[in-house]
């Protein structure tokens, strides 16, 4: 029987218990030592799950207390020079915490996508720093797991090559420099866990999917060469998830005694590989067949023939049954899901019921018998009477998204000249203030909702208090001197979910909660049938804030990218098929939004880069479908009508053509996180953005106060290459998270840069 493996799993608990003892920790609520008790409890707690599920590989050191790119950081003494706080030695929870969330004194670290997955991580900074290895933390995991537990885990680590390629604060030709000053220290902690006993080490290098140049296959030799001969009797797994390797025949010439692949992502060229070139006998193979980023039960017949196909390739005892990738990307479980319809629930397997598709898979492979075959008979069935449901099946919805589809849309008129009749209808002044959608979430709104959600409140209740809510903030925007309104999303949950309860073929969780960045949670919505508008999802709370005020207010709707990329999606159909799908009902929600008198429109698509493929050979094709998608949803308004986009935390530079061929008004992209360089690839490039462009002038995720200089720093060095007539200024993004004193000091403060940025280019202007 094959072994069964998994690359790791969910750090958040069943009840979210981690992210609740974080954010008490924050807020002074818990001392240290009871955080560290409590997550230690969840760790275990976690391990000993995969332990009597029967798992044969299990992650140890995969959990953390924040981002496990932070966590590889931290254990090597990489903390930026503005923490002055920090020392040397193991990184404290104060320097490790203001790293990922900023202090008063220092901002944060950038945060971008974790490769095109949903989850974020913190970018390490090496300039300036000299490592130094602080402590082995996959040692500490280990032993944690083998005297508490009895388990002989399997540590992870992230992997040199993938650390330094995502990392940042060094020039190109300095990487080899780089990885010079941090192989002695990888291999001090290889001989520590060789010494120590450890079977194997699971090394993570997903940067081996990406493309790669001569330099970084020469890079690869040199670490894993190292490695061998300074550790030979630890042995690794060289772990590969999220697509096919590059440079395969370099990848299984490497001195390890273990390669994972992503057979779910990655499935035709790997296997392609694996097939036309062979796989080494001396290594075992990790067959990641389970899909970690997925909800869906897998069809098991077909993985097993996968499997089996597999087993004529790689002796069978070489073969490790694997998931695609981390279970970091899934909810917990199923179990206690009792709100959805039983052909929905019995078609999904979240993180615990892929473990046990993972063992009776495993059991499978030798074809031992023990019923295996019945058992995955059986299993596969559960799933069919989804694809038969009316929800998945509503033609009239196909025929109407695909017409749609084979259109070019376009708006009436080119942006150079609707411009001009906006900033008729408009007049708005140079560089005019906005905020991007949500303001602060207090307690009390979270309690009203609750109170509606359980019948307590009556829905009149409940929208007399939105308004309320809408009323507070139009007044708080007019006294802080805004020039475009939002009515601030106090109905709104979460970007995608508001709008998946209110269209067709969507379905909710009442616990698929998963991890985004940090402690912040999110629980996507199930796009599993077709999507249908059924009626008007925002007029009411736009066109009642439009009527407190004569400022405009900006109508909010997530898009279609975004949506489809934030949910858990159907596979039956291409997600091109679903992105039209949306696009066609947010279009009529858009022209709804219009007729009620909405002059401005803001339709997001933060996710868009985030779903950029990994492959170059696949990019052009995702991007003009996501762009086609964006503009079925907006071009259908009149001229005067203004469209706006925001987009967050993602590395945007190398695809501005895309984003201009969106042919939003203005667009508003996140800069101050990452601190200036979506500025810098304008410079490198001596080019400018000639559409309304907002650059984030301050970082919301983090809970100080930027001062005005620090925004008008920011908005000096755009203004070198963009064009001042058409910037706008606005924070990177929502405010939803944020309190109110901090949220109503720094949009005072982005004002008063604003006015000083008016009064310094008024005579360029």
């Amino acid at each position: 029987m094959a072994k069964s493996g998994v690359l790791g799993y969910p750090r958040i608990g069943a009840q979210r218990e981690w992210k609740k003892a974080i954010e008490a920790y924050w807020a002074g609520k818990l001392e240290e030592k009871e955080l560290d008790r409590q997550l230690q409890d969840i760790r275990l707690g976690h391990l000993q799950k995969l332990k009597n599920k029967g798992i044969d590989f299990i992650p140890v050191g995969d959990f953390s207390m924040y981002d496990h790119v932070l966590d590889t950081a931290a254990m090597f003494g990489i903390v930026p020079k503005r923490f002055a706080a920090y020392n040397g030695g193991a990184v404290p929870k104060s320097v490790y915490f203001g790293i990922a969330r900023g202090t008063k004194e220092a901002a944060a670290s950038e945060m971008t996508k974790w490769f095109n997955t949903n989850y974020h991580y913190i970018v390490p900074e090496l300039d300036g720093v000299m490592p130094e290895l602080t402590e082995n933390k996959p040692l500490l995991a280990y032993r944690e797991a083998k005297q508490k537990l009895g388990i002989e885990g399997r540590p992870v680590l992230l992997g040199p090559l993938t650390f330094l390629k995502l990392s940042k604060g060094y020039a190109e030709q300095g990487i080899d420099a780089w990885l010079d000053r941090l192989l002695p220290l990888y291999v001090r902690v290889l001989q520590e866990l060789e010494r120590e006993g450890v079977p194997w080490l699971q090394i993570d290098e997903p940067i081996l999917v990406t493309k790669l140049d001569t330099g970084d296959v020469r890079r690869l030799r040199t670490i894993y060469e190292t490695f061998h001969s300074s550790a030979p009797r630890l042995k690794l797994m060289l772990q590969t998830y999220f697509e096919s390797v590059e440079a395969y025949r370099d990848v299984i010439a490497l001195p390890v005694h273990g390669i994972g692949l992503d057979l779910v992502h990655g499935l035709e060229d790997n296997l392609s590989a694996i097939r036309t070139i062979g796989f080494p006998a001396d290594k075992a193979l990790g067959a990641g067949v389970i899909n970690g980023r997925g909800i869906w039960k897998e069809t098991l017949h077909i993985k097993k023939a996968l499997l089996d196909e597999l087993s004529t390739l790689v002796p069978p005892e070489q073969l490790i049954v694997q998931t695609s990738c981390s279970l970091l990307h899934v909810p917990i479980s199923v179990q206690g899901e009792t709100n959805l319809a039983p052909e929905l629930r019995d078609a999904l397997a979240f993180a615990d019921e892929k473990l046990d598709e993972l063992v009776l898979l495993a059991r499978s492979v030798t074809g031992g018998g023990n019923g295996t075959d019945e058992d995955i008979q059986a299993y596969d069935s559960s799933a069919l009477a989804l694809s038969r449901s009316e929800a998945r099946n509503r033609h009239a919805i196909r025929q109407a998204a695909a017409a749609l589809a084979v259109q070019d849309p376009q708006r009436n008129r080119p942006y150079a000249e609707r411009s001009v009749i906006q900033q008729a209808k408009w007049r708005l002044p140079s560089f005019p203030t906005t905020s991007i959608g949500s303001f602060p979430q207090t307690p009390e709104i979270r309690k009203a909702r609750q109170l509606w959600r359980k019948g307590e409140w009556t829905g009149e209740q409940y929208s007399g208090f939105i308004r309320q809510q809408i009323e507070h903030w139009v007044r708080i925007q007019e006294e802080i001197g805004l020039d475009v309104f939002v009515h601030g999303e106090f109905e709104r949950t979460d970007m995608v979910e508001f709008f998946g309860e209110k269209l067709a073929g969507f379905a909710f969780t009442q616990n698929g909660w998963v991890q985004s960045y940090g402690s912040r949670c999110v629980k996507p919505p199930i796009i599993y049938g077709d999507v249908a508008f059924q009626g008007a999802m925002t007029v009411g709370e736009t066109q009642y804030a439009q009527s407190l005020t004569k400022h405009p207010v900006k109508g909010m709707l997530t898009g279609p990218i975004t949506i489809m990329n934030w949910s858990f999606v159907r596979e039956d159909i291409p997600r091109e098929q679903i992105a039209y799908q949306l696009a066609y009902a947010l279009r009529q929600e858009v022209e709804a939004l219009e007729e009620a008198g909405i002059g401005m429109i803001q339709v997001d698509e933060p996710a868009v880069r985030e779903g950029l493929p990994l492959k170059e050979a696949k990019q052009a094709d995702y991007l003009a479908w996501a762009v086609r998608a964006f503009r079925l949803t907006t071009s259908s308004v009149k001229d005067e009508t203004q469209i706006h986009t925001h987009m967050c935390y993602c590395d945007f530079h190398d695809m501005m053509d895309s984003i201009d061929a969106m042919d939003a008004d203005v667009i508003s992209i996140e800069t101050s996180r990452s601190h200036g360089e979506l500025i810098g690839s304008f410079e490198a490039k001596s080019n400018t953005y000639r559409k309304g462009i907002g650059l984030g002038v301050y970082d919301i995720h983090s809970p100080r106060v930027p001062t005005v200089e620090e925004m008008t720093d920011v908005i000096d060095r755009a203004l070198r290459v963009l064009n001042p007539n058409l910037f706008w200024i606005n924070p990177d993004c929502g405010l939803k998270t944020r309190g109110f004193e901090e949220t109503v000091a720094s949009l005072r403060n982005m004002v008063k840069a604003a006015r000083v940025a008016r009064d310094t280019y008024s005579l360029k202007l």
